[in-house]
């Protein structure tokens, strides 16, 4: 034969995110009194959204936070990255919650 059709991509890897996902995933690990939280409000779709971060923690405890807040605050939420989102404008609320664990803004 003279060609083969396709192609063989099998020590090619094209899919960079992956690879920046394993770079990105060692994460520098940080004591709550270290932490300077910031808060972000964004509209998105015409529903606010409370953004609280940057958490550099492992995983584990960043979703400890996370269903304290959506417990206490009775709203939905997801974590992104370093970021927690929140439904709705809870800001003072999450500060004042943040704030009785031992957090600190700036």
């Amino acid at each position: 034969m003279i060609f083969e059709m396709g192609a063989k991509l099998e020590g090619d890897s094209f899919d960079t995110k992956k690879e920046d996902k394993k770079k990105n995933s060692k994460q520098t690990i940080e004591s709550k009194n270290k932490h300077q939280l910031v808060f972000t409000f964004e509209k998105r779709k015409g529903k606010p959204v409370t953004l609280v971060g940057r958490f550099y923690l492992l995983d584990k405890d960043k979703k400890e936070i996370l269903k304290l807040l959506k417990k206490k605050l009775a709203c939905g939420g997801s974590i992104k990255e370093e970021w927690i989102e929140l439904q709705g404008d809870v800001k003072i609320k999450v500060k004042e919650i943040l704030q009785k664990e031992g957090w600190k803004f700036k």
